[in-house]
């Protein structure tokens, strides 16, 4: 009973830490790659494009695997070896004697970072239906901290040493996984597990789950079009502040604690709350409304202060995921959790390829001087995606009770 309740606070560390491998580069990696190619900012600029690609890829192409092999083995296992690669793929990028290293160091951290997707499955299969909302909504919580944690560690030590914030994550990582080793049950037991199929375990083999009911295909499309709108802010927010309201390194560090601050509230205090109360459906529904509101706010604000006022807007878009999954997870049974997540990950990763192209291009003719200058083209793009993810998801779950349950009964029951 001791270790399954130390489970819980594992798995919310793990993701934390999830999290910071994606944050802790963002002050650091892009001096890191500019030092490699002897100060060529506009190379530096080229190849750091490339390293938010590879990871979106990865994750693409390997969080099926990842879903299907903990379905396969067990969450444990999955867990554990993504905590201990992710640990050791830390200090080859601290190592790294080359450009190429690095990269390969972001390849290998964009494949063993996908625990998440077993993190996921995890919550899933230890929490009961009501219940499990509020259980991704802890995730949630987990990814706000390590969106505040990544970044702010990754400025303090990257000052003292840019390789330096490489080591501290991957000592951390390691510690972690160290202590799963002892405190993490096995939550799939063997009778619900199924066998490994690569025409499943493939990217587009996994999407095939999402076709299987029209909520979940439904939901899908609409979490593509959610995630694409979702990127707006890492793909442009540092340019986009510098250029409008004219905000340093330190500025926009400040305001993404106080995003990553907003988004740990309400993930994890108020979706376990709201969602009992209102519904899955219309949580889901009132997180893309206020992520709608807060991109317009952000690109329609005239000065830094007004947009402000769109963090706390933005915070509660966190209700549409925990939502959207908890009603996803149950129109699948327990031995399809792993590869719902992992199909959910190939979604998020198709949207990370996608969106930065999308967005800096967006962004580059916006402050075009021989066009119409409109720096907030791209934030108002991305308000227009998430109003029309509202309307899909409205679509999707049109046949949903009021309390959040289907008016069908789930395949396979």
């Amino acid at each position: 009973m001791t270790t399954r309740r130390a489970a819980v606070p594992f798995i919310f560390v793990t993701v934390v830490l999830d999290v910071i491998a994606l944050g802790i580069i963002i002050p650091v990696l892009p001096h890191l790659i500019e030092h490699f190619l002897a100060g060529d900012t506009a190379r530096a600029a080229q190849w750091y494009g490339g390293f938010v690609t590879v990871a979106a890829g990865m994750q693409f192409v390997c969080s099926p695997v990842i879903g299907m092999l903990s379905d396969r083995f067990g969450r444990r296992r999955v867990i554990l070896l993504s905590n201990f690669g992710l640990g050791l793929d830390y200090i080859v990028m601290a190592l790294a004697p080359t450009l190429g290293w690095l990269f390969l160091g972001r390849i290998i951290s964009g494949i063993t970072g996908a625990s998440w997707t077993t993190a996921g499955a995890y919550i899933a299969d230890t929490t009961t239906r009501e219940k499990r909302a509020a259980g991704y909504g802890l995730l949630g919580a987990a990814f706000g901290l390590g969106f505040v944690l990544g970044p702010a560690l990754g400025g303090i030590l990257g000052g003292v040493n840019p390789r330096l914030p490489f080591w501290v994550a991957g000592m951390l990582t390691l510690v972690n996984a160290a202590w799963g080793l002892f405190v993490l049950p096995e939550s799939l037991p063997p009778e619900r597990r199924r066998p490994f199929e690569w025409k499943r375990a493939n990217p587009v083999g996994s999407l095939v789950l999402l076709r299987s009911h029209r909520e979940l295909l439904g939901l899908a499309a609409s979490g593509f079009v959610y995630f694409v709108a979702h990127n707006v802010m890492p793909a442009i927010l540092v340019l986009y502040a510098a250029e409008r309201y004219g905000w340093g390194p330190r500025d926009v560090g400040l305001v993404l604690a106080l995003v990553g601050v907003a988004t740990m509230i309400v993930q994890g205090g108020l979706v376990r709350r709201i969602v009992p109360r209102i519904g899955e459906r219309r949580a889901l529904l009132a997180g893309l409304a206020f992520g709608t509101a807060s991109y317009a706010i952000w690109g329609l604000a005239p000065n830094g202060r007004l947009a402000l006022a769109a963090i706390p807007f933005g915070a509660m878009m966190g209700l549409y995921t925990p939502a959207a999954q908890g009603i996803m997870s149950r129109r699948v049974g327990a031995s399809e959790q792993g590869q719902l997540q992992g199909a959910n990950s190939s979604v998020m990763g198709i949207a990370g390829m996608v969106a930065p192209p999308l967005f800096t291009q967006v962004f580059a003719r916006a402050i075009d001087r021989r066009g119409p200058y409109l720096p907030g083209a791209p934030l108002l793009l991305a308000a227009a995606l998430a109003a029309a993810a509202m309307a899909i998801a409205a679509h999707a779950t049109a046949g949903q009770r009021a309390g959040g349950e289907p008016l069908t009964t789930p395949a396979g029951s």
